[in-house]
């Protein structure tokens, strides 16, 4: 890449003209009259030396032109010292030849080569409804993964779900009140079941809120969940669950359990989620809970007799005194483990089953502080695999309407919100003549993609409020105008026909010229900071310059350039595909 070669050639120079260990950057001016490149490595040096920022800057630039950079056309000194770069028109003619050349590989590179990269993500619970936090998790894990693949590193999907704990309780709690509707449930499609077994948990769920409800004071409120009735059932059957001794339960978990991945293998295949193993489901491995659990507890018991765990009113606990943060509990007071001690036994896990040099976690920020005090627990439990192990945690997604809330089964499904903007997508499209499959695929793409993209444009860790008019727009900021982008550009090429690519007869640069040839250090950032949002705005970006292009070119009917012009359109058109590819978003052939 230029980018690191002409970083290169600045740090060799600041050496010769004696400024050493100098810390600089090298980035894009936001104006492109500013050149396609400025350091302000000039600025640092001089106030290390004590010298003029300005007289610096020249004495740098001098410096570099004497090298007779081929790429460079022409070096300028700014403002207070700042070293503009200006690449030669060949420079940019070759990188079209090359991003043709290149195709489905250009952006590619060999820096992850040879690592193992476990990704955990989406994990939704048996039992419960997939939501649409589940899409955020969902759309964040599955970019980061062929992010981490497109730097040619060996990538493994992983999908960690509660099959066990109060909440599978809860629902079954409510189960066992309502055999008769789940007999009728049997024989209905997977979306009525899951919304059966929504409806369960969300019976039990407020039957507990009911409980709290009427307690007479906070310090009333132990002594008074302990003496429920209900809340007694729920804690008999949560360990019925654990140890498998209640065939009726046993039976209804096993249904429920069965259902619950069935119907979320719907989910996935319907957003695009990579299917690479060998029985044609979306993650290579699925965890659970039940069989974490076990080995968690062992874990923290072993460790319990060496001073990293303590006893803290009959449970077992990380303390505030270790963890620097908060005390955590990882076995509860009736010998169950908690979500610490099974995530902690899943590390292990995971290592044993593909032994990865980095696994990346994927969860809502609600666990973020909880996740921190974990990985102070396993470093002094799993050290390596503590050191191996990369979180990300993200937001909430939001509607306009508020925030979702399971416990009261008013939860936003992934499935409804992906059913209206299906709908939206129909609408828009309503009067063009597609047969009904075609029409039902771009609507879908277009769908997904609208979602996906409205999560990914920015920097994991913020809230998304959801606009569903701006999500399905065709023009702007939105997935939908990436992807007609994209087929415009087929369109062109289709419309080409025999027109061969040519060099340039014009010499002079187009925007949408200087921004093709990034897409390779847009990658690396976006692999580098875990940050899909970097490829997001650069095809954005991208897109409006491509649109003007189109708008105010004769392509194919240029008297002297048309070859050319058509290769820049075959350029944009593999950036555009190699960039959706990398968000998880399908580019329709037509729209």
């Amino acid at each position: 890449m230029i980018h690191k070669k002409l970083h290169t050639i600045i740090g060799d120079v600041l050496r010769e003209i004696g400024a050493v260990d100098i810390s600089y950057n090298l980035e894009h001016p936001s104006d492109l009259a500013n050149g396609d490149y400025a350091t302000n490595a000039a600025l640092i040096a001089a106030k290390k030396n004590g010298e003029n920022p300005r007289v610096f800057g020249e004495k740098l630039a001098d410096a570099i032109r004497a090298k007779n950079i081929p790429e460079i056309a022409r070096i300028e000194v700014a403002g207070a010292g700042f070293v503009n770069f200006y690449l030669s028109n060949d420079y940019f003619e070759k990188s079209i030849s090359e991003i043709v050349e290149a195709g489905e590989n250009f952006g590619r590179n060999d820096s992850l080569k040879g690592k193992k990269i476990l990704v955990e993500y989406t994990d939704p619970n048996p039992f419960k409804e997939f939501h649409i936090g589940h899409l955020m998790s969902n759309a964040i894990g599955e970019s980061l993964s062929r992010i981490v693949e497109f730097q040619d590193a060996e990538v493994k999907r992983a999908c960690y779900q509660g099959d066990v704990g109060m909440h599978v309780a809860k629902a079954i709690w409510a189960i066992l009140r309502e055999k008769d509707e789940l007999e009728i449930v049997k024989n209905e499609s997977l979306t009525k079941r899951m919304k059966f077994l929504a409806k369960c948990y969300a019976m039990g769920a407020g039957k507990l809120e009911e409980i709290i409800g009427q307690m007479p004071s906070p310090r009333e409120l132990s002594k008074d969940i302990n003496q429920s009735r209900e809340n007694k059932e729920f804690e008999i059957i949560n360990k019925k669950i654990y140890d498998h001794t209640d065939p009726e339960i046993n039976k209804i978990y096993d249904l429920g359990k069965k259902w619950s991945l069935e119907y979320f293998e719907t989910i996935y295949k319907r957003l695009g989620t990579q299917h690479n193993s060998k029985d044609g489901k979306a993650f290579d491995y699925y965890f659970f809970e039940s069989e974490t659990g076990k080995y968690g507890r062992e874990v923290v018991e072993e460790f319990l007799g060496k001073g990293i765990f303590e006893k803290s009113e009959g449970a077992v606990v990380y303390s505030e005194s270790r963890s620097g943060l908060h005390t955590r509990v990882f076995v509860n007071s009736q010998g169950l483990p908690t979500y610490e001690a099974k995530e902690l036994g899943l590390a292990k896990i995971k290592y044993e089953r593909y032994p990865y040099d980095t696994s990346i976690v994927v969860t809502g920020n609600e666990v973020r502080e909880y996740f921190q005090v974990l990985l102070r627990a396993m470093h002094e439990v799993f050290p390596e695999l503590a050191k191996r192990t990369k979180h990300t945690s993200h937001g909430m997604l939001r509607l306009p309407s508020g925030k979702m809330s399971s416990r009261t089964g008013n939860v936003i499904t992934a499935e409804s919100l992906l059913d209206a903007v299906e709908a939206m997508v129909h609408k828009k499209i309503e009067e063009r003549e597609f047969d009904t499959h075609e029409r039902n695929k771009i609507a879908t793409d277009v769908a997904v993609g609208a979602v996906k993209y409205s999560i990914l444009r920015q920097a994991i860790g913020g809230d998304i409020i959801f606009d569903l008019e701006k999500s399905v727009s065709f023009e702007g900021d939105s997935g939908p105008y990436l992807q007609y982008s994209h087929t415009r550009a087929l369109s062109v090429l289709g419309k080409a026909g025999g027109v061969k690519f040519a060099n340039r007869v014009d010499n002079m640069p187009r925007t949408i010229e200087k921004l093709l040839y990034r897409f390779p250090e847009i990658v690396e950032k976006a692999v580098n900071d875990y940050a899909p949002h970097a490829v997001a705005g650069y095809l954005i970006e991208l897109a409006g310059s491509f649109n003007h292009f189109y708008a105010t070119e004769k392509i194919i009917s240029s008297p002297n350039d048309a070859g050319y012009l058509v290769a820049l359109v075959r350029a944009f058109e593999i950036v555009m595909k190699n960039g959706l590819w990398l968000l998880g978003i399908n580019v329709p052939r037509i729209m």
